[in-house]
């Protein structure tokens, strides 16, 4: 198969190598076979995932502060594993066969998934009473497919958002103006899998079975594979630009070589190669020369023994480009550090929200239908796909009258309003606590399984977090997207995804800590199995707390940063 080709500001070309006129490819008529792969795909994710927590209590038998810091590291890893596709997509592959190799490993753990929940000696045994109990080997087969799933979701996830956004072309003032929708309607297309996922699925799993529960979204993966491959011949495709921590390694080498060389204050006597406005790096456009960083720009400057005839040795002689990528990725590292805390409260849903979920009155009005904690989080996704096209046809052409700007406002300023919103989600979650253990304590629920309060009241919280997505993580997709060297959007795609997965990480590690001080003098502390005995509401108040910290660090380092400058076309 050849390798693949960089469209240019004239035409295109297809995967195949053959030359193809722009205006049969890319833009919005490739667009619904990613957006239907995403809509497939995070279908079989969070059908899967949603109500994992539960699986692990009830069938693996493992404790409420187990079952939570496995779910959250499993969820971490899934958004570190990004990091592993993105660099094959980015120096080696490409994106689109980067994806064809990990949606087979997706599928196969999905495969073994199903079966590890339905197959007999397989599957965890359980009781008449429904009791269950899972031996290492039966444990060890679910965990197996969990991270060979988490392999082969990370590997596709950095690169489908990017892919859809290669279709629009940056030298095209029309087109580029259709990229910023494009993230929006990506991600409604998450959502509407997750709504799926969330409602029906979640009621297979607790009614029905979790060999169904696991095997339908391995079906829907099936078909997001499917979806994807079927748009092949009206995709635009970018060559992959080599290693991009290669390159970043070259600079800091070739800046600590000429330490004692000082840096001109005209950039011409930094080294750029003289061809038009495309860089020395595969499918990269040039950047223009920043201020910031200076030590940095030691690697480009011309020395008496560096003759720019002859090949040049990276090591000891860097582009401007070169440089200003791995100045790019050390802006946006502060920008992306604000996203941790946010998507630790983002976790909650998956872990602690269903466990206070456990413990209120889920039945539906005055019948026997009994609805499942992880089900609400059907209201996070109903929020998103409210928000987005009220955001993209309502917000974006208000705020735009009063700014300006084409987008209304700007990546940055979308951020903040979402990191802003998420601290009311936990002031409520706070509240809503503490009423339910003022009742335990007024009329001695210690023991009860459910306090009567309904489970109903936990609805706010999913809606306002699922509102604060739309402006924080699709902010976050289209700012790290575009602020990213043109050869290192994978990297940069994984980069936020990463937030994702240190917030499972610090939500996980900030469970164990509390545990461990809270129960050091024997008590129950604040996360008991029996949060009847706790007080979960000083952990929400403590997310409560980092969450007005972090939007107070985000408005400080927003200011400082500087967008990038690229020069010229893709050739």
């Amino acid at each position: 198969m050849a390798e693949e080709d960089v469209y240019t500001k004239d035409g295109t070309v297809d995967y195949r190598g053959n030359r193809a006129n722009k205006k049969e490819t890319g833009t919005w008529r490739a667009c619904p076979f990613i957006l239907g792969n995403e809509c497939c795909e995070r279908l079989a994710y969070y059908g899967m995932s949603t109500n994992l927590v539960t699986y692990f209590n009830t069938k693996l038998n493992q404790s409420g502060p187990t079952a939570s810091k496995n779910n959250a590291n499993w969820g971490g890893t899934c958004y570190i594993t990004p990091l592993i596709g993105a660099f094959v997509a980015d120096a080696y592959l490409g994106r689109y066969l980067t994806i064809l190799c990990f949606s087979i490993v997706y599928v196969i753990g999905m495969t073994l998934l199903t079966l590890s929940a339905s197959v007999p000696g397989i599957k965890p045994s359980c009781d008449d009473q429904g009791n269950c109990h899972a031996t290492q080997a039966q444990s060890a087969v679910c965990f197996v497919a969990l991270y060979l799933i988490a392999l082969g979701t990370g590997g596709i996830k950095p690169c489908v958002s990017s892919f859809g956004a290669d279709q629009f072309d940056d030298a095209d003032e029309a087109e580029k103006e259709h990229k910023s929708s494009f993230f929006n309607w990506f991600y409604l297309s998450i959502n509407i899998g997750a709504l799926i996922a969330a409602s029906v699925l979640v009621w297979v799993q607790t009614n029905v079975s979790w060999g169904w529960g696991f095997g339908i979204p391995a079906v829907a993966m099936a078909i997001a594979v499917v979806s994807f491959f079927s748009g092949t011949r009206l995709y635009r495709n970018q060559k992959p630009g080599g290693s991009p921590l290669t390159r970043m390694c070259q600079v800091i080498v070739a800046s600590i070589r000429k330490s004692d060389v000082q840096v001109p204050n005209d950039k011409s006597g930094l080294y750029e190669i003289e061809e038009d406005s495309e860089s020395a790096i595969e499918g990269s456009r040039k950047l223009d020369h920043t201020n910031g960083l200076r030590f940095l720009d030691k690697a480009a400057v011309l020395g008496d023994s560096d003759n720019v005839k002859d090949p040049v040795n990276p090591w000891r002689l860097c582009t401007v480009t070169q440089v200003e990528e791995l100045k790019a990725i050390i802006r946006l590292l502060p920008i992306w550090a604000t996203g941790i805390i946010f998507s630790t409260v983002y976790s909650q849903m998956g872990s602690y929200f269903i466990l206070q979920g456990d413990t209120m009155n889920n039945r539906v009005g005055n019948i026997k239908l009994h609805i499942s904690p992880a089900t609400l989080s059907v209201f996070d996704t109903i929020s998103v796909i409210f928000w987005v096209p009220v955001y993209d046809r309502i917000i974006v052409p208000v705020a735009r009258k009063f700014t300006g700007r084409k987008n209304g406002i700007t990546q940055l300023q979308r951020m903040g309003i979402g990191l802003f919103i998420s601290i009311f989600a936990m002031v409520y979650s706070v509240i809503l606590e503490s009423m339910r253990l003022k009742m335990v304590r007024r009329h001695n629920y210690y023991d009860r399984e459910q306090v009567p309060m309904s489970l109903y009241l936990q609805i706010p919280p999913y809606f306002i977090i699922g509102c604060a997505e739309v402006f924080t993580f699709i902010g976050q997709l289209e700012f790290f997207y575009e602020q990213a060297p043109d050869a290192m959007r994978s990297t940069c795609s994984a980069l936020q995804l990463l937030t994702v997965s240190f917030g499972s990480y610090l939500s996980s590690l900030l469970i164990t800590i509390v545990t461990k001080v809270t129960t050091r003098n024997g008590g129950p502390g604040w996360l008991p199995d029996k949060l009847n005995y706790g007080h979960l509401d000083y952990f929400f108040l403590l997310l409560t707390v980092l969450s007005v910290l972090n939007f107070v660090a985000f408005l400080q380092v927003s200011k400082l940063y500087s967008y990038k400058n690229s020069v010229g076309t893709l050739h």
